[in-house]
C-alpha cells in the first residue's frame, strides 16, 4: 500500500469519523427527547386519571350517603328542603364526575360505575316519588333503605378497579 493510499484511507476514516461524531449524538438526543415526552405523556395520563377516579369515587360515596340519609329521614317524617337541595347537588355532581371521566377512563371503570349507578338512579328515581306522594305500590322509605345497600359492593368494585388501574396493589 502506498503512503497516498493510507493517506487517502486515513482521511476518509477521519472525514466519516467526524460526519459520524456529529450525526450520532444529533440522533441519541432525538430519542431521549422522546422517550422524556412519551415519559411525561404517560405521567400527565396517569394523573388525569388519578384525579377522575379520585372525583367519581368521592361523588359516588357522597351521593349514596345522602340518598341513604334521605332515605331514612323520609321513613321518619323529618325530611326537608335543605335535605332535598342538599341531595339534588350531589346527585348532579355525581352525574358530572361520571361525564367528565367518560373520555378518560377504561371502559370497565364505566362498566362499574354503570352497575352502581343502575342501583343508585333507581332508588333516587323511587324516593322522589315517595316524596311526591307518587309511590308505586310496594315503594316505601323502608324497602328502599334496604335495596341502596345493594350499591355498597359495587362501590367497592369500582374502587377496587380504580385501583388496580393506577397500580396500587393491597399487601
Amino acid at each position: 500500500m502506498s503512503d497516498a493510499l493510507a493517506t487517502a484511507i486515513t482521511a476518509a476514516a477521519g472525514l466519516g469519523g467526524a460526519l459520524l461524531g456529529a450525526v450520532l449524538p444529533q440522533r441519541f438526543n432525538v430519542r431521549e427527547r422522546a422517550a422524556e415526552a412519551e415519559l411525561a405523556e404517560r405521567r400527565r395520563s396517569f394523573e388525569e386519571r388519578r384525579e377522575a377516579y379520585t372525583a367519581m369515587n368521592r361523588a359516588s360515596e357522597q351521593f349514596h350517603t345522602l340518598l341513604k340519609d334521605a332515605l331514612h329521614r323520609m321513613r321518619d317524617g323529618v325530611y326537608t328542603d335543605e335535605d332535598r337541595t342538599r341531595l339534588e347537588e350531589s346527585r348532579r355532581d355525581y352525574r358530572d364526575r361520571y361525564a367528565s371521566a367518560q373520555m378518560i377512563v377504561p371502559l370497565r371503570i364505566l362498566e362499574a360505575s354503570r352497575e352502581l349507578n343502575r342501583v343508585l338512579a333507581g332508588v333516587d328515581a323511587a324516593a322522589k316519588r315517595i316524596d311526591r306522594g307518587l309511590a308505586r305500590e310496594g315503594e316505601s322509605a323502608e324497602d328502599l333503605i334496604v335495596t341502596v345497600r345493594q350499591a355498597e359492593p359495587r362501590l367497592v368494585t369500582m374502587r377496587t378497579l380504580m385501583r388496580a388501574d393506577l397500580g396500587i396493589r393491597d399487601r
